[in-house]
């Protein structure tokens, strides 16, 4: 074992200096806030990432690092992620079982979501005790958010926030031995907008090698993904705000003042233009990113778990502020539907709201899109849909946006939960799911129970049974993608 220090708090080198953890009651070991990048700062804040500097005293990595989150994300989400003060925001987390450089674990590398303007790796959520306990390392990682880390910027590098996943993937190539990893068997996950990096990551050539799976949960990412839009969204920051959108310009601002100038691009401006959902996210820059994920995904061989929740964004029945059945029709129309895809949209959702389009438009039909194209193709892939409905108030009957994580990370009994699923989630679903996907991250493949999507469109449906079921999508495939 290549470790120093006390049993309670190993010590463990990396390629920069070496960093204390702390041991818990069974026996695995977690490291939080060790830096993969400098602080993005002063001359670096709009910069591409640069490595940590040397350190020869050991660092203390008890205690999560800070976040690039620097206010809530408001009740879009349920998973408490808090913001932590502090520059040094290019950090990341290792939990793991075994700190022997022989151990060869398979390795999954978490990025949280927060519609790639918060959001942070420090929530309980995805805490990686349950992937240890069955022989997983887990590392969450935090990159750079909105404008600084996504906002186009003439005189700075484009798609910083994917630079710095590259670069955090990167350190685990470089160092993950050292915590009982194998750099050659890492998956890269994510959540909603971690969902839409995993995207970008299979569509970005050099994170190619850095992982050879992936898993993609309610991913969403920019539409459309161009040069064009995100130009656009630099224009309508200056437009709406008078100042220039040059990295000149912003790098020396504080936290408060960026962040108002981010909320300034949210919503309709005064004329009534708007932003597509997303605006500050990931593009094709032609460049690091050549293609949209979209177009990328389906000629990749890298194996591809992927889905959703039924409802993702639905408002809850009880919502007062439903829309009318012309208001409804305006906004699929908006959202790209002909009059026959709107009226087959709503004799199949009778009582549908905003939301459930958002949830179809957004979520479930690019992921199935993704899906048909790569089984045309022979990519390995595995669709799903997550059906359990939990009671929590509010929300009793909905399967919604987030809802699935604590059955994947298998923590039912985490800081939340119960406030957001209910009093007793059913923790048969959590062995399944959380099974399905340690097998996948080991073995590349989440089981036999489980065939792969282009076996007649077979899709898990997870609810309180889980199931396979084929092609119980077909309404969301002729309605959106025919």
């Amino acid at each position: 074992m290549s470790t120093e220090g006390s049993r309670q708090h190993p010590v463990v080198p990396t390629g920069w200096g070496p960093v204390r953890g702390e041991r818990r009651a069974d026996g695995s070991v977690r490291f939080l806030g060790i830096p993969y990048a400098q602080p993005p700062v002063g001359e670096l804040r709009f910069a591409a990432p640069v490595p940590p500097r040397p350190w020869t005293e050991v660092l203390d990595a008890t205690a999560y690092g800070p976040t690039a989150q620097r206010r809530p994300f408001g009740e879009v989400t349920t998973i408490p992620e808090p913001t932590v003060p502090g520059a040094d925001i290019l950090n990341l987390n290792v939990f793991t079982p075994d700190l022997a450089p022989a151990a060869g674990l398979p390795v999954l590398v978490w990025i949280h979501g927060g519609g790639f303007v918060a959001g942070c790796s420090a929530s309980p959520w995805y805490d990686g005790a349950a992937f240890n306990r069955d022989g997983v390392v887990v590392v969450s990682i935090g990159y750079r958010l909105g404008i600084e880390g996504f906002l186009h910027l003439p005189d700075a590098p484009d798609n910083r926030g994917v630079r710095d996943w590259i670069a955090a993937l990167e350190w685990v190539r470089d160092n993950i031995t050292s915590f009982g990893g194998d750099p050659a068997k890492v998956t890269v996950a994510g959540q909603s907008a971690g969902g839409g990096a995993v995207q970008t990551l299979l569509a970005t050539p050099s994170a190619q090698g850095l992982f050879r799976a992936a898993i993609s949960v309610s991913g969403a990412v920019m539409r459309p993904q161009d040069r064009a839009t995100v130009e656009a969204v630099s224009r309508t920051l200056t437009a709406r705000t008078g100042v220039p959108a040059t990295a000149a310009a912003l790098r020396d601002l504080s936290d408060e003042n960026l962040l108002d100038l981010q909320d300034a691009l949210s919503g309709a401006g005064p004329d009534g233009d708007t932003l597509p959902a997303l605006s500050l996210a990931p593009f094709a820059d032609g460049e690091l990113v050549p293609l949209p994920g979209p177009e990328a995904l389906p000629d990749t061989e890298i194996p591809l778990l992927l889905g959703f929740t039924a409802h993702e964004f639905a408002s809850p029945a009880e919502d007062g502020d439903a829309e009318t059945e012309d208001e409804l029709r305006g906004l699929l129309g908006a959202l790209g539907l002909d009059e026959r895809g709107v009226a087959r949209f709503l004799t199949e959702h009778p009582g549908a709201n905003g939301g459930d389009a958002i949830t179809d438009w957004l979520f479930r039909a690019p992921a199935l899109a993704i899906a048909e194209a790569r089984a045309e193709r022979g990519r390995p892939t595995w669709l799903y849909q997550f059906d359990w409905s939990g009671t929590a108030p509010g929300r009793a009957g909905q399967a919604y946006h987030c809802i699935d994580l604590p059955f994947a990370f298998d923590l039912l009994d985490a800081e939340g939960v119960a406030a957001a699923l209910g009093t007793e989630p059913p923790q048969a679903l959590a062995d399944a799911v959380h099974g399905a996907w340690v097998a996948f991250v080991r073995d590349l493949d989440p089981g036999a129970a489980w065939p792969a999507y282009r076996d007649g469109r077979a899709t898990m449906r997870w609810h309180a049974e889980p199931r396979v079921e084929r092609d119980p999508l077909r309404g969301v495939r002729d309605i959106w993608l025919s």
